[in-house]
């Protein structure tokens, strides 16, 4: 399992509902999981079904120090305020943007149980979310850049001190 990198098509795919959890998706889950976990710099905090050239609607998300495995996924609701994150992804090397998201949301999805669960998320889940759903719509975080006017950076390395330095991309 590897993950794909933009411009691949299978990053625009329009994923299906998973009919049926099996002992198969468990174990896709939890390679997704370790595969997400070896990114160190930056962080893998999800990992979407598309990004690993799958057409389920699934993703893996870090919460806390734990990941949980998030099948056929709902925003069933979004808070009114919304926040400029600065965002990157694993298919898309090097590159980040300026995003908004909703800082609240209210979402369904299966767990790996099959169980439904319903629950409101605030902060970096939100976003993570956002983010994964996204994804599964075959949509990336650079499309949400471009169509609301955001700016575009490219990582260029790290200063004296070890923190990241970016250069502004025009598009």
């Amino acid at each position: 399992m590897h993950v794909v990198k933009a411009p691949d098509p299978k990053l625009r795919v329009q994923t299906k509902p998973v009919k049926k959890i099996n002992p198969g998706l468990v174990q896709t889950l939890k390679e997704m999981v370790k595969l997400t976990k070896t990114f160190k710099d930056p962080e893998g905090v999800g990992l979407a079904s598309t990004q690993v050239g799958l057409e389920g609607s699934f993703f893996v998300a870090k919460d806390g120090e734990d990941f949980i495995s998030v099948i056929n996924p709902r925003i069933l609701s979004t808070g009114k305020r919304t926040k400029k994150y600065f965002e990157g992804c694993l298919s898309v090397p090097n590159m980040w943007a300026e995003v908004n998201r909703y800082t609240s949301i209210k979402v369904s999805y299966q767990d790996e149980s099959g169980k439904t669960v319903t629950v409101p998320l605030k902060g970096v889940l939100a976003w993570i979310f956002q983010h994964e759903i996204d994804h599964l719509n075959g949509i990336l975080f650079s499309d949400r850049c471009l169509q609301q006017k955001g700016r575009f950076y490219k990582f260029t390395g790290k200063d004296k001190t070890g923190t990241d330095t970016f250069e502004e991309v025009a598009i």
